[in-house]
């Protein structure tokens, strides 16, 4: 984890900085298992402070130097050349295994950097097609949130950068602590992106007005069998009824909906306690380590014994 920098470059966008500034530069500590926070400091060429974040630690472009992961905010300004010393200070920090993210067209960035040849990397979709035709050495993924290639990290525009930096706030801190950003920020807390090993699919109702007290009902009740009945009953909806209002609200059935959460409350426990493979199943109405393993690996592509090495390690 440690600290993370985030470059301030001479075409920065707004958007994507206020993402990035928000899920790490805001100390939420309270929501990590560990009781720590990110190290947020913010690099600018000449190691001034910048007028878009006043009051966050500021310096130079050196400072990517000291920085466990850096993040590089999209471009409005693709037709030039980014700043030669800040290309040579991420190909430094790659060659010290330095983590990168980029976020939207700050792809450009990377791949103006060399940091993305022969590797997978995604960008905004009006932009995809320019990023491989001028970097034909990157295998560019149009049709994807974001790509996890282990140390090196793109995401899709706009709101695709707030699922990526999610996501390195649940490779780093947990489940828990990404869901707990997600809900402060009314957002969904998972969305599908590029590596399914470290996909936490969610739902959030948009409504939280509507479904909101059913789904947490249901969800205190995962250890036990629940059918769509159960769930439209207990929202005092037909069962058509419900489906409807589950996708316009969640974007999934009930049926799917039950399983994303029994899915989701195994990888709290594989990552927060000791409990075997067994209790977990019964835990999370999964029914038996065999049925948990089976669903899991078709889920995330790991094992549950697998995860909990990953995420426990982390």
């Amino acid at each position: 984890m440690g600290r993370i920098a985030l470059v301030m470059h001479g075409s920065a966008m707004l958007y994507e900085v206020a993402i990035a500034a928000e899920i790490f530069g805001v100390d939420r500590s309270e929501l990590s298992a560990t009781g720590r926070w990110y190290d947020f400091v913010v690099c600018t060429a000449d190691g001034a402070p910048h007028p878009w974040l006043p009051r966050l630690p500021t310096t130079s472009y050196a400072g990517i130097a000291r920085a466990g992961t850096v993040v590089v905010p999209s471009s409005d300004d693709l037709d030039s050349n980014p700043d030669p010393a800040l290309l040579d200070a991420l190909r430094a920090a790659r060659h010290r295994g330095t983590r990168v993210a980029a976020l939207c067209t700050g792809a450009f960035v990377l791949a103006a950097a060399g940091l993305l040849d022969g590797r997978a990397a995604t960008t905004h979709w009006m932009h995809a097609e320019d990023l491989a035709r001028r970097y034909p050495k990157v295998d560019v993924r149009p049709d994807v949130l974001y790509v996890d290639e282990g140390d090196v990290l793109t995401s899709a525009g706009k709101t695709a950068a707030l699922d990526l930096c999610l996501h390195l706030v649940r490779r780093d801190l947990g489940t828990a602590a990404a869901n707990g950003i997600a809900r402060r920020l009314v957002v969904p807390a998972h969305r599908s992106g590029g590596q399914a090993q470290f996909i936490t699919p969610p739902a959030e109702p948009r409504n939280p007005d509507g479904l909101a007290p059913t789904l947490a009902w249901a969800r205190a009740r995962l250890d036990r069998p629940l059918s769509v009945r159960d769930l439209a009953g207990h929202a005092n909806l037909s069962p058509r009824q419900l489906a409807r209002r589950m996708q316009a609200e969640l974007r999934t059935g009930p049926l799917g909906w039950l399983h994303q959460q029994r899915i989701a409350r195994a990888q709290e426990l594989l990552e927060r306690t000791d409990a075997s493979i067994d209790q977990i199943a019964a835990a999370c109405g999964m029914g038996t380590a065999a049925t948990l393993r089976r669903h899991f690996q078709r889920a995330l592509g790991v094992t549950p014994t697998a995860y909990r090495t990953t995420f426990r390690h982390r």
